[in-house]
């Protein structure tokens, strides 16, 4: 990541990579302007970085899996330890308010969980679905699909607090105004009815 200082850095504007890339920055002792920030949405960063517009990309898969098939790249960095990696769930809060729907929220929970263990059980199966699905070549659709299977996690202190890491790092670099409180937008009610399956 240090390498990186003085480069341009492909990435989507706000997204979940451009978190991972501040955070990544911010280990590393770099500041978001000590690297050429070039916001694209994935396909036009996809074009630019193989066409050597941008010395990096801050992706996700199956994006990343994409230009692991088609172009000699190679990671240098990972979500995992930096960030939580986790994509969150969100609710209005008239939804959370309404019985009925707070049921029906909670058994999608219950749900995408379920799927989430049947496809890791059913690496193959899954894959081939997941291919016809999103239009990809079966290979790039297998590493995706597999290496992006993640269960439900408890929403902790500890998640809380890299949430508002991520948000302090989006304040600090001027993509937003101010950190908001990120611990005031958790609601932990699901976490019982996921808990025998969680992971941690």
């Amino acid at each position: 990541m240090a390498d990186l200082r003085g480069k341009a850095v492909a990435v989507g504007k706000g997204s979940s990579s451009h978190a991972n890339l501040l955070a990544q920055l911010d280990k590393s002792g770099l500041k978001p302007s000590d690297v050429k920030l070039v916001f694209l949405q994935p396909a036009d960063a996809l074009s630019a970085f193989n066409q050597h517009q941008a010395d990096a990309w801050a992706i996700w898969d199956p994006y990343t899996a994409q230009a692991e098939q088609q172009i000699a790249v190679r990671s240098i960095a990972e979500a995992t330890g930096v960030t939580n990696g986790d994509w969150l769930g969100v609710a209005a809060d008239p939804a959370l308010a309404d019985p009925k729907r707070n049921t029906a929220l909670s058994d999608l929970l219950v749900r995408y969980e379920k799927a989430v263990q049947w496809a890791r059980a059913h690496p193959q199966e899954w894959a081939q679905s997941y291919s016809a699905a999103v239009g990809l070549d079966p290979q790039v659709a297998a590493v995706a699909a597999n290496r992006s299977l993640r269960l439900p996690t408890e929403l902790s202190d500890d998640l809380v607090a890299s949430e508002q890491k991520l948000a302090d790092l989006f304040a600090a670099s001027g993509q937003i105004q101010s950190s908001p409180r990120f611990t005031n937008w958790v609601d932990r009610r699901f976490n019982e009815v996921l808990r025998p399956n969680l992971i941690s």
